[in-house]
């Protein structure tokens, strides 16, 4: 189960996702986010399946690395995906039967289109955010939020000391996720099964996980803390870096090319909501 989380894990390699700026990166994917919760047609939709099967082609990444983040959220993504199918209403009726006297279960075009589109929404969230963390190590990741972060200095905010926290806690996300796939495996060579009983037996199993797992996380801060204090580590305005980033060519291709699908999907739901009918006779 915890392999199945992508975020904070890197995949190295050389590829032009990889050498892009990271701040670009940061504000493509919020750009990138943001426009998802305009697409309306499903067409739309697979103008965003084909954009992010082209990000995934240039990042290099093995799509089952990226897949890895969808199974984690699956049950998240089926939850919703049933909520909508069975409490829209609206529509025309393809299936309905009377439960009680004041309530009716009914399936509607409307909840069958709505359930289709959140499940797309969260699946092409979700790989769009893992395909920066699988592009963009927590060190560079971490830095570009803190040039992002720059200007929030005129109100005395603390960008650095902020942006090192980010950094340490991304850093230590696969080692903490390491450390608990080993501690499971270990309470099941003594005889513990996290995979049978109900909801509230499965809660109680992971009890002996989680004790073992929070011990070994405060400790590893701790001997973090030394180690920063030892090395007389702090966060001073005249803090220098080794790399320092600088766009480039590959950050302005980017860019257009992020731009240009999101004015696509703009101009598409604005302009557009007839396409559907056209690209897809007889479904609608």
């Amino acid at each position: 189960m915890f392999k199945d989380i992508a975020f904070g894990q890197y995949y190295p390699t050389s590829s032009f996702v990889h050498n892009l700026d990271p701040r670009i990166k940061l504000l493509l994917t919020v750009l990138f986010i943001v426009t998802i919760f305009f697409i309306q047609t499903y067409f739309s939709f697979l103008v965003t399946l084909v954009f992010l099967i082209v990000v995934i082609l240039f990042s290099r990444v093995p799509v089952l690395s990226v897949l890895k983040s969808v199974k984690g959220i699956l049950f998240l993504v089926l939850f919703a995906a049933i909520i909508n199918l069975f409490f829209v209403s609206t529509g025309e009726v393809i299936y309905e039967k009377v439960i009680t006297d004041w309530w009716t279960f009914r399936i509607t075009w409307d909840g069958v289109h709505n359930s289709i589109k959140l499940t797309l929404r969260l699946i092409f969230l979700i790989t769009g955010a893992s395909i920066i963390s699988l592009t963009t190590t927590p060190m560079r990741l971490t830095d570009g939020i803190e040039s992002l972060l720059k200007p929030l200095k005129v109100i005395k905010f603390p960008v650095h000391d902020i942006a090192i926290i980010m950094s340490i806690a991304l850093r230590f996300i696969p080692t903490l996720l390491d450390e608990t796939h080993k501690t499971i495996n270990a309470q099941k060579a003594r005889g513990a099964a996290f995979d049978t009983g109900g909801l509230i037996k499965k809660a109680k199993s992971m009890l002996p996980v989680l004790i073992p797992l929070f011990v070994s996380a405060f400790r590893r801060a701790d001997e973090l803390a030394f180690a920063m204090d030892a090395r007389c580590y702090n966060a001073t305005e005249k803090r220098t870096k080794m790399r320092k980033l600088k766009l480039g060519w590959r950050d302005l291709i980017a860019t257009l090319f992020v731009a240009g699908y999101a004015t696509f999907i703009f101009v598409d739901r604005y302009y557009f909501l007839g396409l559907d009918h056209v690209l897809f006779p007889g479904v609608f």
